[in-house]
């Protein structure tokens, strides 16, 4: 590993990253979502992220469990749900049924996230838990054993196009360091771009969550080399 600087920012780089990319199709075409999915898949995705988003614990309004449901035989890919809402526990049901395979909850959203954790877990599905930049990484310490993913969200959730917040490296290199002797993958989800994805990666991410990245143009396959 070593560090270097670029534009203004730390640099963190290390060799032989397995980095996986897992687009976000909030930025993708909505109405050719298939063939998007088919594309993504073609231009070696690893996974596809599903923004889940209730206009109460964020501002906007996604999308809901019908439509994971609708375009889950586009691909084989995994399908990485993130709740953004208010009542994660109304919720889970739904997205198992749907074809999720990963469900990821908002620490901020729950006062029983041992509980919230234990009913994902209960369906034979991973379990993550995301937290905001103004979390602190203990809010998840005594649910390691429940975890399969712990989402770094590195800007304010809610919307995309927004620049990484650097701080956000170190919260990465914390959680690292707090779940290496379990089998949990850290996901980091907001203004991924090649430069950002270097420093994530080198920090301890394993999954990088890229929308617009990805979806800048229509060259699939080059965006997600790119940020591998």
């Amino acid at each position: 590993m070593y560090i270097y600087m670029a534009k203004g920012i730390f640099v963190y780089e290390r060799q032989n990253s397995m980095v996986l990319i897992a687009p976000s199709i909030l930025s993708a075409d909505f109405g050719n979502l298939q063939n998007e999915l088919k594309a993504l898949t073609k231009a070696g995705a690893d996974m596809i992220h599903l923004d889940i988003m209730d206009a109460h614990f964020v501002n906007n309004l996604t999308f809901g469990a019908p439509v994971v449901k609708s375009i889950r035989n586009a691909t084989k890919l995994p399908f990485d749900v993130h709740l953004m809402v208010n009542t994660p526990f109304d919720m889970i049901d739904d997205f198992v049924k749907a074809g999720a395979d990963y469900i990821t909850v908002h620490a901020e959203a729950t006062t029983h996230l041992d509980a919230l954790l234990t009913k994902i877990k209960k369906y034979g599905i991973k379990a993550g838990v995301a937290l905001n930049p103004a979390t602190n990484e203990d809010t998840i310490k005594y649910v390691l054993d429940k975890l399969d993913l712990v989402l770094v969200m590195s800007v304010n959730p809610g919307f995309g196009g927004q620049t990484f917040i650097p701080s956000s490296l170190d919260k990465i290199t914390k959680i690292k360091k707090m779940i290496k002797n379990h089998n949990i993958l850290l996901e980091v989800d907001g203004g991924i771009n090649p430069l950002t994805a270097q420093q994530c990666v080198a920090a301890g991410a394993d999954i990088l969550v890229a929308g617009t990245a990805v979806f800048k143009t229509d060259e699939y396959q080059k965006n997600i080399e790119a940020l591998k």
